[in-house]
């Protein structure tokens, strides 16, 4: 970071601030697409910058800190959001989607698995994990879950075909 004619020894933060805030609220409204946002990441980002005034003078480009931090702010925004999404998300489905009661056949069916196998169904479709999940969960290699899933498929599919024709 450069020193720029801008931003000469001895800075003072009134002066900087007034020159570099409204572009840095502007920049960060753009990467956001939200002017509430924007001002609020470039606020805490100058916030942070007068606390640190001592410091942050001294650089070779205190604007290139503020926008560095002010996007920082930003991006924490949006992951603090994605948190609480994914967390609304599953309060909302445990509230509105009761447990619907086991199709007999099936729970039956898959009670006649290997307790591996039973594990990975009900890992991978129960609890809708990947099969790298599955595979981490279970302490055991990606290749291992996907033939176990496999084979239980089959050999559900044997069983519950039956059922599905009245034969069960």
């Amino acid at each position: 970071m450069r020193r720029t004619s801008r931003e000469p020894p001895g800075l003072d933060f009134d002066d900087w601030y007034r020159r570099e805030f409204p572009r840095v609220r502007q920049a960060m409204t753009m990467v956001t697409g939200d002017p509430g946002v924007g001002e609020e990441a470039a606020a805490e980002a100058f916030a942070l910058a007068v606390v640190h005034w001592g410091r942050v003078s001294r650089m070779d480009s205190p604007g290139g800190w503020v926008y560095a931090t002010a996007l920082n702010q930003v991006r924490r925004g949006w992951r603090r959001a994605a948190l609480e999404q994914r967390h609304r998300d599953r309060s909302v489905e445990a509230l509105v989607a009761p447990p619907e009661p086991p199709d007999t056949a099936l729970w039956r069916a898959v009670a006649g698995l290997s307790p591996r196998a039973r594990t990975a169904v009900a890992l991978r479709y129960v609890a809708d994990m990947s099969e790298d999940e599955v595979a981490a969960a279970m302490n055991v290699s990606r290749g291992t879950v996907a033939t176990t899933l496999s084979r239980a498929r089959k050999s559900l599919a044997q069983v519950l075909e039956p059922a599905m024709n009245g034969e069960f």
